[in-house]
């Protein structure tokens, strides 16, 4: 009776479980069918394996795929057989069966990556996605094998393994191409250290190296993550990409941190710290593509914080360059009403800033602006704008308070003439024309012509009202003396000034003959002063002398030639 009852106990046990013998009889078959190609390949021993040859070869590529379909068709089989019997003992082959193809699949990923660096370096891989090109044979082949396996070891349960190789090899590659390229991850003390011209270096060349990073580097790492794990979730894409990049990326861009800290109070620095905040902003559209993920945030917030350093470092240098321009007190003179240096620095380094309005409406932000005290306004809805009218008002101010310096208010207005004049050429030559208003240049302009009115009247005023009509010899003699005296003292106190723009000087002189020359050939007629001897100057000879005038030395019709020049008259 209780042989038949254990009969009867275990003909019902088949009857209710028959599907467990059915699946583990599928997945003895699975073991055997992939051992059988698992082992082409790999011969295990006790405690390890050996590889026999490249599976991912170009001559065995379709034995490559077998052994792909084998692992999932044994990993599907196992799925199936833990579902309805976890504890079978097939299970256990199966498994030590997985753990060798994968350690194997891990080590043919390892070297595809590794013997193919040519084809898979970011920069090839970004290029080649730039320019379309078709890949070619060898290229398509690498990556799809990456592929290949990446996809199967995270099918498997094993994309852990396959990420952290992949993060492992494709992060020493970024490391080794930035060193190639001559980066230097600098820290804030040795940046500190640096003479001027060394930086100078060093920011051109993280320029070059930065941009060739996010643009290539980077761009083909995204690339080339996201196709090997297309079809892993995002998180393993954005995981990797980030893994592989964040460290180089983090180096590279806190490097402009570490920039404007230095040179917050060095006003000359400012041009340099803005081509790096221009490269910056150049290359945000690439990075906002590339690292927009949670996992690459830290990079972002570096970016972000280069950024913020650097606008508050060029508002700091520009606040320090208006301080300087204030606080120049100097009170020498300029030799002969010329160019004063002040002029020269300040004009020529707004001309440089003009040349970066645009970058600077992203970083200058509206300001309450004092009067200087003249009335013109500098006020301007355009913040760029109204900061560099602003600088320039400040200049004039200091022009006009040093042209007071002169006691001869000749020279005190062709120093006036010189120095605005200087403004006025390089704003008309420069994007200063476009930062500022043609109101504004014009109304410069016209300064500039009321002030020559005003120096020509000054020089030449006494000396032409000696030719006012007359009626006899006597006084006509007299008039042409007192002409001819003042013209010398004129010509003499003249000869030492200089006008540096060859524009403007020609212009003074051609006024000046038009003023002269015409009222006294006028003059000469109509008195007849020429039939006397050694009394004034020809008429011709006026605009010789005045043409030697405005060059800063004495011309060739000096004073001392005068009279003798005149002994023909």
């Amino acid at each position: 009776m209780v042989l038949f009852a254990l009969s009867t106990t275990s003909s019902k046990l088949k009857k209710l479980h028959p599907h467990q013998s059915f699946s583990e009889s599928l997945m003895e078959h699975s073991i055997q069918d992939a051992k059988t190609i698992i082992n082409r390949w790999i011969s295990p021993t006790s405690s390890s394996y050996c590889c026999v040859s490249s599976l991912f070869s170009s001559t065995n590529r379709e034995e490559a795929k077998r052994f792909i379909d084998a692992v999932h068709t044994l990993h599907s089989g196992m799925m199936r057989l833990i579902s309805v019997n976890p504890t079978s003992t097939k299970l256990i082959q199966a498994e030590n069966l997985m753990r060798i193809s994968m350690t194997h699949l891990s080590k043919e990923f390892y070297r595809i990556l590794k013997s193919n660096r040519r084809y898979l370096d970011p920069e090839s891989v970004s290029n080649r996605s730039s320019s379309r090109a078709p890949d070619s044979e060898s290229d398509s082949k690498t990556m799809e094998d990456l592929k290949m396996i990446a996809d199967c070891m995270t099918s498997s349960g094993y994309a852990q393994e396959c990420f952290k190789t992949y993060v492992r090899i494709r992060k020493s590659i970024i490391v080794d191409a930035l060193n190639q390229l001559g980066f230097e991850n600098l820290t804030l003390y040795q940046i500190q250290r640096l003479e001027w011209e060394v930086m100078e270096k060093k920011i051109r060349k993280w320029r070059r190296i930065t941009t060739r990073a996010v643009n290539t580097l980077f761009y083909g790492e995204r690339i080339l993550s996201d196709h090997v794990f297309s079809s892993s979730s995002s998180s393993i894409r954005e995981s990797s990409f980030a893994e592989i990049t964040l460290q180089t990326g983090l180096a590279l861009f806190s490097f402009p941190e570490k920039l404007a800290k230095c040179n917050k109070k060095s006003p000359e620095k400012i041009f340099f710290t803005l081509d790096v905040y221009e490269t910056i902003t150049e290359l945000l559209p690439k990075i906002d593509e590339l690292f927009s993920s949670d996992s690459t945030s830290l990079f972002r917030s570096q970016v972000d914080l280069s950024l913020s350093n650097l606008r508050e470092g060029v508002v700091s240098m520009i606040d320090e360059f208006e301080s300087s321009i204030s606080k120049e007190s100097s009170k020498w003179l300029i030799s002969g009403g010329g160019i004063h240096p002040l002029t020269r620095y300040v004009t020529n380094f707004i001309v440089f800033l003009a040349d970066y309005s645009e970058l600077l409406s992203d970083i200058i932000v509206t300001k309450s602006l004092p009067s200087p005290g003249e009335e013109e306004s500098s006020g301007d809805s355009d913040p760029v704008k109204s900061r560099i009218a602003w600088l320039i008002l400040l200049l004039l101010c200091k022009i006009d308070a040093k042209s007071r310096l002169y006691n001869d208010v000749a020279l005190s207005y062709l120093f006036l003439i010189n120095n605005l004049n200087y403004v006025v050429v390089k704003v008309r030559s420069s994007n200063l024309k476009v930062v500022l208003s043609e109101d504004w240049f014009e109304k410069h302009e016209a300064k500039v012509k009321k002030y020559v009115a005003k120096f020509e009247e000054i020089v030449w005023g006494e000396t032409m009202a000696s030719l006012s009509d007359v009626v006899d010899d006597v006084t006509a003699e007299e008039r042409m003396k007192r002409f001819s005296d003042g013209f010398e003292v004129a010509y003499k106190r003249q000869t030492g000034w200089v006008v540096p723009d060859s524009k403007l000087r020609d212009e003074i002189k051609r006024s000046v003959g038009m003023l002269i020359i015409p009222r006294y050939s006028g003059f000469c007629e109509r008195n007849r002063v020429g039939l006397w001897e050694n009394i004034g100057f020809a008429p011709e000879d006026i605009g010789n002398y005045l043409s030697d005038l405005y060059f800063g030395s004495h011309g060739s019709g000096s004073v001392s030639s005068i009279h003798s020049s005149t002994s023909n008259i």
